[in-house]
């Protein structure tokens, strides 16, 4: 730089005293002589461009000869091994199993509904009751032919027991009493079936069908009732994350509309790949204890299908590529204070997770990389350290 200063100041010297034989500027704006204004300017405006043209021509060529000024300025970071997770993120939905909509097992008339929308109930506990058209009448008139039955058969026992009466009239009674109570279970059963009770214990979420309606097994929806105690999130996995996405991996839970975030498992992992769009499904079990979360609830999955105890992580930024397709990062070699080479390693990746990715071999734990520069220097080239990160 002090040559293309000396260089100026001389050409400013030789410019002034070329000027002595011609008139100054000065005398030239005082004349107020328009065409000796403008052709004084355009004579300057060339004299200027000339001395630009001629300073970088100069300072090109300092640059090339002068070693400090062809040395790339980068930073550095030094390569330390950490802890990698990488994470599959999928969308699910929330389920339960205990989502159910009960439908009747008899057919008549809906006579009396128990229990109203948002009630709790206990597994068991009668919900409706249907009209039996009759049933009970016929019970009781059973009830009465089977105690007759059964009398008569415990009597005959007792002479049997004695030796009295034949085997035949024995086996007659005994076979009486027992068509009799066979036939009082069976309409006991059928009475049984009008009555609707709790297959869980939950909440009755909707009373689908009024009282006095007339229900059909298998067609009348009578309630629907939900236990949110027993969630789980339910999603499909591509096939290629069998071997990694198995039961007992962890997963990071997000529900963007409730805002909520938590820690889970994967409880089961399908066996059975979907030909349909390759896939396999999770169920992922979830806490619900504040029944915050309901069914059908869209939620985003970070299932975690990889981990390195002791991974190296690099930015993919200084990752560069050469014709054969290796990959390379330059290293930092022969370092003397601020000042050291740059040498090209090649490397193979792993995982990518961000603007980060795994570096499988290549480089090892206290390897110093160049950062910012790394694709503007050579294999050997010298450089100069800016800043080293650690």
């Amino acid at each position: 730089m002090k040559r293309i200063y000396s260089l100026l100041i001389v050409t400013i010297i030789l410019t002034s005293c070329g000027g002595n034989t011609k008139a100054s500027v000065e005398d030239i704006i005082a004349s107020d002589d328009l065409e000796q204004i403008r052709a004084r300017k355009a004579q300057l405006d060339g004299e200027q461009q000339t001395i630009t043209s001629q300073l970088k021509q100069l300072e090109a060529k300092i640059k090339a000869l002068d070693p400090q000024e062809r040395v790339p300025l980068i930073t550095t970071l030094d390569v330390k091994e950490s802890v990698f997770n990488h994470y599959v993120e999928l969308q699910g939905n929330v389920s339960t199993k205990q989502n159910l909509v009960i439908f009747p097992e008899y057919s008549g008339i809906l006579s009396r509904v128990y229990v109203k929308e948002g009630q709790k109930v206990s597994k068991g506990q009668k919900l409706a009751k249907i009209d039996d058209g009759g049933l009970s009448q016929q019970l009781a008139q059973l009830q009465i032919q089977a105690d007759l039955a059964k009398t008569t058969f415990e009597r005959q026992k007792r002479l049997w027991n004695q030796k009295i009466g034949s085997e035949i009239q024995y086996l007659q009674a005994k076979s009486t009493y027992e068509a009799q109570q066979q036939a009082v279970n069976q309409l006991q059963q059928q009475i049984g079936k009008t009555i609707v009770r709790a297959p869980f214990s939950g909440t009755i979420d909707d009373v689908i069908t009024e009282q006095g309606s007339v229900v059909a097994p298998g067609q009348s929806q009578l309630f629907r009732i939900v236990n949110l105690k027993d969630m789980y999130i339910e999603t499909d996995v591509p096939e290629r994350y069998i071997s990694n996405v198995v039961s007992g991996k962890n997963v990071q839970v997000e529900f963007p509309i409730l805002g909520k975030s938590m820690d889970a498992k994967i409880r089961q992992a399908g066996n059975f790949i979907n030909p349909a769009n390759r896939t396999f499904k999770v169920e992922v079990a979830i806490d619900n204890s504040d029944a915050s979360i309901k069914p059908n609830l869209t939620a985003k999955l970070k299932i975690n299908d990889y981990t390195n105890e002791k991974a190296i992580l690099i930015p993919q930024s200084i990752i560069s590529e050469n014709a054969e397709g290796q990959q390379y990062v330059y290293t930092v070699a022969d370092k003397a204070e601020n000042k050291a080479k740059a040498k090209r390693v090649i490397i193979t990746t792993g995982k990518t997770q961000g603007d980060y990715i795994e570096v499988l071999t290549g480089l090892v734990n206290g390897n110093e990389i160049i950062d910012e520069g790394a694709r503007s220097v050579k294999d050997g080239q010298d450089i100069k350290i800016l800043i080293s990160q650690e």
